[in-house]
């Protein structure tokens, strides 16, 4: 029997990552307290680096050693002071555009909290109707005809579209990725749940797309209830599987003998939006709402041997893989979702490999095809892209529209390889310097499979194809990717074509048993996390080899392993735990965090890429008690996040609320969507 969950304020588990015991059980089913599922002998990058310094290293040798040999041990921001130096003029003077305000300090007040001369409201909160007939959000009465045409619940990414012809509304798209039903429903029996709180539940997973209005005074934006466009996608709404694997015999139950249509889609954590005008949404941990695996590919997925946290199993047997064993086989995709047709099938992107997808960001090579970068959030596991061999077309016909839908399951799957260009004993996991002065080296795209519109051709040796795109975590494990600490958002910047590669964390890097440090995770118990930026060859989109670094070493700026590219560290916000990522006009990198280790509430963050100021961090917000900032989006004139599991904090319940955000006390606690904007009008940061 499971034991209960501490009161609050009471002592508690430490819990990997900086998340309460709560967060573990109902957002990955407390992922971090099994074995890790990549058991493979693949190398850490610190074991295949060959030693031999990059030319691009030796040319600077000269100049660099002398500085980190007088530094000896200080770490990152003693072997720098050359760099700080040059631009201390520089970095005394104003902030980066768009990152001019006044940084917030971290807090633990259970509200946002945004800078000095900036407004905020509330867009929408769980349970708010949008469709047409849906009820008032009554906590007391919940069912999930009601929920299924309110906004769902745990919203992450965000997507706003233009509505072509109405200049002050945009059509907001989120995903809602699990739900904390000891926070949803009074007198919740996690043992026990009802027929009615499940199907609660599968109504409020899934995806929101609503219209929102602009304050054409402000940045305010309102939801519009009843828009025709408004659509809810739950845990039920059938989906089409398509590309390689669609009709595997991998992919068929007895519910769907043709292995083309799946129910529902779950844990959809970040996304992208598509230059054709869709949204992409990657679903993540979909092995904790299956029971009874039993298979070494059900392991290697992270799917238990017993009874589910939700009991779905109880409830539908598709759950149950001692009943249907494929079923889990048609979860852990890329969907990809067209919000401007409510009457379209949202699609399964077999083409973009079955595993966590932590987002899926599309950039165009320059012959017009899509590349999706997507990573595995998983201790230990590999990033990815896709290369599309389809161009996209221009214009609005249905027959355009069709074929831009398609272009996703023709291309080649890729995983990541990274190679550093120091020797490895230079890496003891303080996140020390190597003498070359830089976290820094090089890099390949492994080709995984071919699928074309004739078939799909495996580049794994023992692998099919089908194979490949079902199971590709062990697709990378036998051409020997890169193991990474918890691959999340991945980002293309839309000046400048670098791609960042946010790293949340890794308690278990260099335990016994586990991956030292190496170049590209140069700290041991990496509780804080990492951001690195790729430079592809040519800066191609499709290039096969790329240049990498590491742009960002999260923590305490006090902490001698942190690195912000170079910038002066007396003069940056503190920042734990990077998640999801977006940039703004100004190509500045904008990060939200989820599991923050130094004491304070998770919060936003911009960050200029480029430029004297490059590196210059700072604090735009706090999300309130128990919450992660999610989104984000920056626009000119507002900022959106979504404020993710509010008041989820161990022990807390709908009786004992650890949070009263955002209506007050004696209300339900209630995920929601949150915009801010400058009070005078103007544009942000400027």
């Amino acid at each position: 029997m499971r034991k209960l969950l501490p009161l609050i304020g009471t002592p508690s588990v430490s819990h990997p990552g900086g998340r309460s015991a709560l967060t573990c059980r109902f957002r990955c089913g407390d992922a971090c307290f099994h074995e890790v599922p990549n058991t493979s002998a693949n190398a850490y990058v610190g074991d295949v680096i060959a030693g031999a310094l990059s030319r691009r290293s030796a040319l600077r040798a000269a100049a660099v050693v002398t500085v980190a040999a007088a530094a000896g041990s200080a770490g990152v921001a003693a072997a720098r002071p050359a760099a700080a130096a040059t631009a201390s003029s520089a970095h005394h003077g104003r902030a980066a555009r768009g990152l001019r305000f006044t940084p917030v300090a971290p807090n633990t007040a259970d509200q946002v909290t945004v800078p000095g001369g900036y407004g905020q409201n509330v867009v929408i909160r769980w349970g708010e109707p949008i469709l047409r007939g849906a009820p008032a959000f009554d906590p007391e009465r919940q069912t999930a005809a009601a929920q299924a045409g309110q906004f769902g619940y745990n919203n992450d990414f965000l997507a706003l579209l233009p509505l072509p012809g109405d200049r002050h509304r945009q059509l907001l798209v989120a995903n809602h990725e699990y739900t904390d039903e000891v926070l949803m429903f009074r007198g919740y029996d996690p043992e026990n749940p009802t027929r009615q709180q499940v199907e609660v539940a599968w109504a409020a997973h899934g995806l929101s797309a609503v219209v929102v209005e602009e304050d054409r005074r402000s940045g305010k934006l309102t939801a519009v209830p009843r828009h025709p466009l408004n659509r809810r996608v739950t845990a039920t709404t059938s989906f089409r599987l398509t590309g390689p694997a669609a009709g595997s015999d991998l992919l068929k139950t007895s519910a769907d003998p043709t292995g083309a249509r799946v129910l529902g889609t779950l844990n959809n954590c970040s996304g992208g939006t598509t230059p054709w005008g869709t949204t992409l949404h990657g679903e993540e941990n979909f092995n904790q709402y299956f029971a009874h695996g039993s298979r070494a590919t059900d392991k290697r997925y992270g799917i238990g041997t017993g009874a589910t946290e939700r009991k779905w199993e109880r409830f539908d047997k598709r759950f149950d893989l001692a009943q249907e064993p494929n079923e889990v086989h048609r979860f852990g995709y890329v969907v990809e979702f067209d919000p401007y047709d409510p009457s379209s099938t949202p699609r399964k992107h077999t083409a973009l490999g079955r595993f966590k997808h932590e987002a899926a960001t599309v950039r165009l090579t320059e012959d017009g095809r899509p590349v999706v970068y997507t990573g595995d959030d998983e201790r230990f596991d590999y990033f990815y892209k896709f290369v599309g061999s389809k161009r996209m077309r221009h214009g609005g016909s249905r027959a355009v529209r069709e074929h831009n839908l398609s272009l996703l399951d023709e291309g080649t799957l890729y995983v990541a390889k990274l190679t550093g260009d120091s020797p490895a004993a230079e890496f003891d996991g303080t996140g020390k310097l190597p003498e070359d002065g830089e976290f820094d080296g090089g890099g390949q795209w492994i080709p995984l499979a071919t699928a074309t519109a004739d078939g799909a051709v495996s580049h794994v040796e023992g692998m099919s194809a089908e194979e490949v795109f079902v199971f590709t975590r062990l697709a990378g494990d036998k051409v020997g990717a890169t193991k990474m600490d918890r691959p999340e958002d991945i980002q293309p910047s839309p000046h400048t074509g670098k791609v960042y590669v946010v790293l949340t964390n890794n308690s278990n890097r260099g335990k016994a048993g586990y991956a030292p440090a190496d170049e590209a995770n140069p700290r041991n118990g990496n509780k804080h996390g990492h951001i690195l930026e790729l430079t592809e060859r040519r800066g191609r989109a499709d290039a096969t080899t790329f240049a990498w670094s590491l742009f960002l070493v999260a923590g305490d700026p006090d902490d001698a392993s942190t690195y912000f590219a170079g910038f002066p560290k007396d003069r940056v916000s503190p920042i734990s735990c990077p998640d999801n990522v977006a940039f703004d006009p100004h190509g500045n990198l904008w990060i939200s965090t989820d599991g923050n280790q130094l004491g304070s509430h998770d919060g936003l963050f911009g960050v200029a890429t480029r430029g004297e100021r490059r590196g210059e961090l700072k604090q735009f917000l706090t999300v309130p008690t128990g919450a992660e900032t999610c989104g984000p989006l920056v626009q000119d004139r507002r900022v959106l996040v979504a404020v993710q599991h509010p008041g989820e904090v161990d022990g807390a319940s709908v009786e004992q609320p650890a949070s009263t955000w955002p209506d007050g006390p004696g209300k339900i606690v209630r995920p929601a969507v949150v915009a801010v904007w400058r009070a005078d009008g103007e544009d942000i940061g400027v």
